[in-house]
Order: structure tokens, then C-alpha cells, then sequence
């Protein structure tokens, strides 16, 4: 991917303290938090999409105010050769969206095979007895989770 493309820590953006990244997608949106003083992530929750495509704002509200980051990150789904697709399109617009609404820093790291370790970390704590099969939706929260690690692990 292009380093224009992307809004990781290497870029020269570093906000410091706590962030929530955001797995954008057209029925759930996975939500994480973590912190660049530690470098880690936890998968937070999952927050639904209406069906005329909105996501519920006010569960956004409701973690923006409770955890008060210092800037937010969306996964941006671009194609196998870093190219736009119709999803990193639309990631793109509910990140200007999230920046208009809550006046907070939104950076992008690219999101390709997130779904992949997700699905790998779901099956392991499913393996492990910690998540039921109903959880499965938590999947997008852990992918939000891996997005965030990925961009606080690429800080100088």
C-alpha cells in the first residue's frame, strides 16, 4: 500500500494516549481500545448498522464519551494490490463521518487479512472455552482489536 494511503505511526502521526479503532463494515462495525503508552488492544464490542446503512451513533457517542480517545483508527479494506475498493470507499466516508461528528483525529491502517487472524483468534478462544459460538460477532470486535495492534506495533 502507498505510504499515502495509510495514517500509521511510521507516517509521522502519533497521537499519545488512549484510541479506539474501528472495523467498519455494512451490517456490524467492530470496535477496540487501546492505549500507546502499553502498545496493546482489547477487543471492546460490536456496534450495529441499520439497514438503511447507519450506524448507530449513539452507542459511538456513548464509547466516545466513556473512553475519551486521544484519535481513532478505521481498518481501511483495500484490494490484494492496495488499490480502492467499494468497502475502503465506504470506510473512508464513515471515517469523515466519525472526524465531522466528534471532532477527533481519524487515521487509517490498512486492514487486509485481519478477518483472517480474527477468525484464527475466534476458533482458539472457542478452542479454549472463553467465547460460545453465539459470541461470533465478537469476531469483528477482535478484528478492530488486530487492526489497532497493527497500528500501534508500526511506532518508531
Amino acid at each position: 500500500m502507498p505510504e499515502d494511503e495509510c495514517d500509521s505511526p511510521a507516517a509521522g502521526v502519533m497521537p499519545s494516549g488512549t484510541l479506539i479503532a474501528f472495523d467498519f463494515g455494512h451490517r456490524r462495525i467492530g470496535v477496540a481500545v487501546g492505549q500507546t503508552l502499553t502498545g496493546t488492544a482489547n477487543a471492546l464490542q460490536v456496534v450495529a448498522v441499520a439497514g438503511a446503512g447507519a450506524p448507530d451513533w449513539q452507542a459511538i457517542s456513548v464509547i466516545i464519551k466513556d473512553w475519551k480517545p486521544a484519535a481513532l483508527v478505521v481498518g481501511l479494506p483495500l484490494g490484494v494490490d492496495g488499490e480502492e475498493t467499494e468497502m475502503s470507499r465506504a470506510a473512508r466516508q464513515f471515517a469523515r463521518q466519525l472526524e465531522s461528528r466528534y471532532q477527533l483525529q481519524v487515521l487509517f491502517e490498512d486492514e487486509r487479512l485481519t478477518s483472517f487472524s480474527a477468525e484464527q483468534r475466534f476458533v482458539a478462544a472457542r478452542a479454549r472455552g472463553s467465547l460460545r459460538r453465539k459470541d461470533a460477532a465478537l469476531k469483528d470486535a477482535m478484528a478492530a482489536q488486530i487492526i489497532l495492534e497493527i497500528w500501534l506495533g508500526s511506532a518508531p
